[in-house]
């Protein structure tokens, strides 16, 4: 009986502290507010990333029609272009990274491995294309695709999820804000 006393006391000192660095890291959250600019830039490369996952998608269903070359060369010309589009949207990201928040970096930081696995698919695509354009129904040309796909797919779901994360975060202020809840 005696030895669960010091279990909640302990239980109790580890809530208190678990408590204080929440609400600390909370208060260093608030001290570095979203940045507009760099939440407008997540918005557009939402949009060119589920812009590039239907490109993928829609070569990849390829792979189940007798479509001709021609039509996945212009799929993949497709893709490349959106792909470009979306690099230089990155790129402007990056430059506003100095002025985000927290988690605005982190999404930053997280585009770049899907983009870059991206890229190397699309390449191998190419590559194929340019050098077999008669073979675009082999296993390693199916899966390029299929990677293509998955990769755009993850790619558009996660940059998203960031959107969806900063679009709430703010509602949450804004009801806050007109409620007048207290801060923690």
């Amino acid at each position: 009986m005696n030895t669960r006393k010091p279990m909640v006391w302990i239980g109790t000192g580890a809530l208190l502290l678990a408590g204080f660095l929440g609400t600390s890291f909370t208060m260093k959250a608030a001290d570095n507010p979203d940045s507009e600019q760099v939440s407008k830039l997540l918005s557009q490369a939402k949009t060119m990333a589920f812009q590039l996952k239907e490109d993928a998608e829609t070569m990849e269903s390829f792979t189940r029609t007798k479509a001709p070359w021609q039509s996945h060369a212009a799929a993949i010309a497709q893709i490349k272009e959106h792909f470009n589009a979306l690099s230089g949207q990155v790129t402007k990201l990056k430059a506003a990274r100095d002025t985000a928040s927290p988690w605005q970096k982190v999404a930053i930081d997280r585009i770049d491995p899907p983009m870059e696995e991206m890229a190397g698919y699309t390449e191998a695509v190419i590559e194929h294309l340019n050098k077999h354009p008669e073979r675009f129904n082999t296993p390693e040309y199916k899966d390029y695709l299929e990677a293509n796909a998955d990769y755009s797919g993850d790619l558009a779901a996660m940059i998203a999820n960031f959107v969806d994360y900063g679009s709430t975060k703010d509602r949450l202020q804004q009801l806050t804000d007109k409620l007048e809840v207290p801060a923690k």
